[in-house]
């Protein structure tokens, strides 16, 4: 134990701050029980009410509701009217909480955070061995996670923001051209793509198996016929003369980033562009000391660096590997032009050319 003295006022900041992760630990896993249960919709649909009207229109015990509601009450997640007994949403409740698919709505990272729990034995084991963690190792709640927390930030900014600012890219792309989505997952950037620019055959890789199966599920929900999934290595993926090739938040948890870029660059026309979609981060540790850095690094330490490590390589470059090193990825596997082509406040964008 050291014998310094502790300072009350750094102690007393520092157990605040402490204080204030336990109530969000335990909030996020209230907000998420609240969406699989369909709380919040139901909530927002009918307005102020009781718990026990709640309760009937959900299905939900009452008893249990209350307490729910209770302690949402008092993370300020919903609102609590004290002469009526009544609860309710406002809009800015509804946008974090209810609304589905809009890129205000925060249940996606919910269910993410609560999936590194749920195989929180599983994080301990490989923390505490250094063995790698496949990704096939990790819940079916993180897949889904995953996909449903970036689907958002796709929807509103692939096609309005990232795409116009490759150079030629978006004309190619309406015109008709072949692209490779590498590393897709479930498959939303793909059929994004697919809907958005339906004259282009549009191929999605994924070298996890049952998510490429969600994938062509979806796909042929959504009626598209000029998208295909394959599942394969982002090393591997067949075919070549593609005009766009792209990777979301992924070629990180690659055991061979430069590999995986080599081949995508052979793979390309001499015209092609390569764009790449990482987590938004400085290039050292003391310019990343916040908060979405913090986010950041915990989910890699649970998922990215594993994953990456129980891959050919294993470089584990980690989600907050930062500008300057993704760029030497892209210059090492042979792409000569990489600059960051546009950003928002969680994502960078670069693009790379021959």
């Amino acid at each position: 134990m050291s014998d310094q003295a502790i300072n009350d006022d750094k102690f007393n900041a520092l157990l605040g701050k402490v204080m204030g992760d336990v109530g969000g630990a335990i909030g996020l896993l209230m907000a998420y029980m609240g969406d699989q249960a369909g709380v919040y919709k139901a909530l927002e649909s009918t307005g102020p009410c009781s718990h026990e009207y709640l309760a009937k229109k959900t299905g939900v015990d009452a008893r249990y509701l209350r307490e729910w509601l209770s302690a949402n009450a008092a993370a300020g997640y919903v609102d609590y009217d004290a002469g009526n007994d009544t609860f309710s949403l406002s809009p800015e409740q509804a946008a974090i909480f209810s609304h589905e698919g809009e890129p205000t709505c925060m249940q996606g990272f919910f269910q993410s955070v609560v999936a590194q729990y749920e195989e929180h034995e599983t994080a301990v084991d490989v923390f505490k061995t250094g063995r790698p963690r496949p990704w096939s190792e990790h819940s079916p709640c993180c897949f889904c996670g995953t996909d449903r927390f970036f689907r958002p930030g796709y929807a509103a900014n692939l096609v309005q923001n990232w795409i116009p600012a490759l150079d030629g890219v978006e004309a190619k792309l309406n015109a008709g051209a072949k692209v490779g989505d590498i590393g897709c997952g479930l498959g939303s950037s793909t059929i994004l793509l697919a809907q958005t620019y339906p004259n282009s055959r549009i191929y999605g890789f994924d070298f996890h198996g049952p998510s490429i199966e969600k994938a062509k599920e979806k796909a042929k929900e959504a009626g598209l016929t000029n998208i295909e999934f394959h599942e394969v290595t982002a090393k591997n993926f067949p075919g070549d003369d593609y005009d766009f090739i792209c990777i979301f938040d992924a070629l990180h948890d690659m055991g061979d980033p430069v590999g995986a870029a080599a081949h995508i660059k052979d793979s390309l026309n001499a015209d092609g562009t390569f764009m790449v979609v990482e987590p938004l981060a400085a290039d050292t540790l003391g310019e990343n000391l916040n908060l979405l850095a913090a986010i950041f690094y915990g989910f890699s330490t649970t998922i990215c660096v594993p994953t990456s490590k129980a891959q050919e390589v294993g470089l584990a470059l980690g989600a907050q590997a930062g500008e300057k090193r993704i760029s030497d990825v892209l210059k090492q596997a042979g792409f000569g032009r990489v600059h960051r082509a546009t950003e928002t406040p969680t994502n960078m964008v670069l693009e790379a050319r021959k």
